[in-house]
């Protein structure tokens, strides 16, 4: 009898993951469809599930073109414009399952000053419902920020700490 109890158990489980990944991915792939043409003007791109048969092994694929290639494989595009694909993926996911705040060390890393730009705009949309914290060297990147935090070592091996704020939120 238990363990016809526990089989219940794990079956109602599973069909409840089964919901939440499904409803999670169909909100996330709405999400990518909005995101990606920002950061690819005139490019298409897109995410489906490998097995949507079987959602609890299932994988996922990103199928990318960005404008004027007939390029979709990630592993054929520069390193630019594979970090703005992973940018765009967890762009969707984050709008389709807002947090209150994201860590992002150097995603712009390896992007030219049209695709900076392209970011930033993102990076704009999304601190207006979430704080964002990011890791950067890019001047760019730094000149949008409400507050600035430096480090850097000492002769003595020990780090620092530097702040400073930029601008205040206007209360509402």
């Amino acid at each position: 009898e238990t363990r016809k109890d526990l089989i219940k158990i794990i079956a109602d489980l599973d069909e409840k993951m089964q919901v939440i990944f499904n409803d999670a991915f169909q909100d996330t792939k709405k999400a990518f469809e909005s995101v990606f043409p920002i950061l690819f003007p005139g490019g298409t791109g897109s995410i489906f599930l490998t097995d949507p048969d079987n959602l609890l092994t299932t994988g996922l694929e990103v199928n990318v073109k960005p404008a004027g290639k007939k390029i979709e494989r990630l592993s054929l595009l520069s390193g630019g414009e594979r970090s703005l694909a992973a940018v765009a993926l967890m762009v969707s996911i984050f709008k389709a399952r807002p947090s209150p705040f994201y860590v992002m060390d150097e995603v712009e890393a390896a992007l030219d000053d049209a695709n900076l730009g392209r970011l930033l705009s993102i990076f704009e949309d999304l601190r207006n419902s979430s704080q964002l914290i990011i890791i950067t060297h890019q001047k760019r990147t730094m000149e949008i920020a409400d507050a600035l935090y430096g480090v850097s070592m000492k002769s003595d091996g020990i780090s620092a700490v530097v702040g400073q704020r930029l601008r205040e939120k206007a209360d509402a």
